[in-house]
């Protein structure tokens, strides 16, 4: 990122354009793994954002102001840029998303990718670049068929991991319901399970990536359900 403060080819968001921003992703994406936390997660997920799906960022970066970042996260403090600093570092070092996808031959394939290549800026101008990987882009960008968008402003008020991965995953079963429900490209009994969605605890295990945590149906329920 060079003089990205007189660069006026690139698009930067503000805090006033998240709210008519949404995130759009892949189904596949959405009820992946994200091995990461809460704030991390936030970060990628505003990141995405940023993305005009119609037109692919130059080298699939995107730019967005300091300001929106602290806004978005409300941060006040006076050790706000440590913090954005650290979690930037820890979305590059510890956060990947487990891809599970269906093969043309009905067989499950499985994908670890790390989603962020490289993230930039000073301390002379408002401007943050955040670089996607090859990797993830077609998980962001190529969205012809199954994927979901929401509203990014809706994850400000979400204070835990667990709240984000049922959001999306409640958002994907609406958007499919509200795509198909006066079509008859599905029939009636796969409508109403769209509407009334429902899923198997293993799954929101493994989507929530508590596996081998909170064995117990009630710490389960209290530490994940409850507090989402």
């Amino acid at each position: 990122m060079q003089n990205s403060n007189h660069d006026m080819s690139h698009r930067v968001i503000h805090m006033e354009d998240l709210y008519r921003q949404k995130t759009v992703e892949h189904n596949d994406l959405v009820t992946s793994v994200a091995k990461m936390d809460k704030v991390p997660l936030k970060f990628f997920e505003l990141a995405v954002s940023c993305l005009d799906t119609e037109n692919t960022p130059k080298n699939n970066t995107v730019f967005l102001s300091k300001k929106t970042l602290f806004s978005f996260f409300k941060a006040e403090d006076n050790d706000k840029h440590a913090r954005f600093k650290k979690a930037l570092t820890t979305l590059h070092r510890q956060s990947i998303f487990e891809v599970r996808e269906v093969n043309a031959k009905g067989k499950l394939n499985f994908k670890i990718i790390s989603p962020i290549s490289s993230s930039e800026w000073n301390d002379y101008d408002d401007i943050v670049a955040i670089k996607f990987t090859e990797d993830i882009m077609p998980y962001l960008i190529d969205l012809k068929r199954n994927f979901t968008q929401y509203l990014i402003t809706d994850l400000m008020e979400l204070n835990s991991k667990y709240s984000i991965i049922l959001y999306k995953w409640f958002s994907m079963n609406y958007n499919q319901y509200e795509t198909y429900k006066d079509t008859m490209k599905r029939t009636k009994n796969q409508i109403i399970q769209m509407k009334n969605p429902y899923i198997e605890i293993q799954e929101l295990r493994r989507m929530t990536n508590t596996v081998s945590e909170y064995e117990r149906i009630f710490d389960f329920e209290k530490n994940i359900l409850k507090l989402a």
